[in-house]
Parts: structure tokens; C-alpha cells; sequence
């Protein structure tokens, strides 16, 4: 019998978190009706070669609440960074001003925004899925455990420990879809 078996309850959260914070990366690249430079993040401009992110070739701003502009670094970029973002699938027209690319955000319509609703509720089902997963590693390292003798009360606690965490996890993930909805559905 042995009773330092632990399990590794701060790598399970990590994970988790790693989960949360994917799923804020996902929400941020959701086009609300409203300007934002994270919306951009996720364009990547072939710049000397290799595929870059557009906040490396350029400077990203956000001067009002319904335009983005990037203020590119070399001239020799403005034509790619320009066909990077209207085949992005962010669906905005990029305007030219020399250096400077332009964004104007258009108004959401209502189907617009009820479709990024669902898009959303999407990304936070990933995001339990990934939870779960955790939670399942959790549990078989549990089960491991028992079969190398940690006690009946230690298995018990460590499954609480476990299904505590998730349960935490999952409601923050809830809660972050709710906002978000909120946000997409605000006009």
C-alpha cells in the first residue's frame, strides 16, 4: 500500500485552461459588429517567403469603433497584405491610403449575427469537448492509481478534485459563450 499517490491535479488545469484560452482566441476572431485588431490575428500575409501574421508587417490600429487600419511597414507588402485580408474570410473590403490599409466594419444584420451566435455555441462546444478530455485522462489516472493501491477515501477525493475542476471549466466556458451571444446580438 502506498499513500503518495497524487495525481497531477495542476497539469489537468493547465490543460483546461489551455482550453479557455483557445476558445477567447476563437471568440476574439468572431466579427462582431464593432472594430477590433484581434480580428485580424488570425491573417497570415506571405511576407519574404514565409507565412506571417499580419500584426509582423504592420502596425494594427483601431481609430473608431467601426474601422480598422493597418499601417504596413514595407510598401513592397501592401498588395499582399491587402489579397491576405479579402481571402481571409473575415468578408471586409479593404480600402488603400498609401501604407495604410483601411477596414470599415459593416453593420451586422440580424441572420449575420444569429449565424455567429451558432458559430460561437461551436467553438464552446469544442472547448468542453477538450475539457472532458481532460477530465477523462483525470479519471483514468485515478483509476490507475486504484489499481496501485491508493485508498478508497484518496480515489474518492481525487474524483471530486477532478469533477470540481470541470465543473468550474465548463461554467466558465458557459459563461464566456453567454457574453460573447450577448455582444454578437447587441446592435
Amino acid at each position: 500500500m502506498s499513500d503518495d499517490i497524487e495525481i497531477d491535479i495542476d497539469d489537468l488545469e493547465r490543460r483546461m485552461d489551455g482550453a479557455m484560452v483557445a476558445l477567447r482566441h476563437e471568440f476574439a476572431s468572431l466579427r462582431t459588429g464593432r472594430a477590433s485588431a484581434s480580428m485580424v490575428e488570425p491573417v497570415m500575409v506571405d511576407a519574404y517567403g514565409a507565412m506571417t501574421p499580419i500584426n509582423q508587417v504592420g502596425t494594427v490600429n483601431v481609430p473608431e469603433p467601426r474601422m480598422v487600419t493597418i499601417n504596413v511597414w514595407d510598401k513592397g507588402l501592401v498588395g499582399k497584405v491587402e489579397k491576405a485580408i479579402r481571402d481571409s474570410g473575415l468578408g471586409i473590403n479593404p480600402q488603400l491610403n498609401g501604407t495604410i490599409i483601411m477596414l470599415p466594419i459593416p453593420e451586422l444584420n440580424e441572420e449575420r449575427r444569429r449565424e455567429l451566435t451558432k458559430v460561437a455555441a461551436q467553438y464552446a462546444e469544442s472547448a468542453r469537448v477538450a475539457i472532458r478530455n481532460v477530465r477523462r485522462d483525470g479519471m483514468d489516472q485515478i483509476k490507475k492509481a486504484k489499481n496501485d493501491g491508493m485508498s478508497e477515501d484518496d480515489q474518492k477525493f481525487w474524483h471530486d478534485e477532478v469533477q470540481g475542476l470541470t465543473d468550474r471549466q465548463i461554467s466558465a466556458v458557459d459563461k464566456a459563450l453567454e457574453d460573447k451571444q450577448a455582444e454578437i446580438m447587441q446592435v
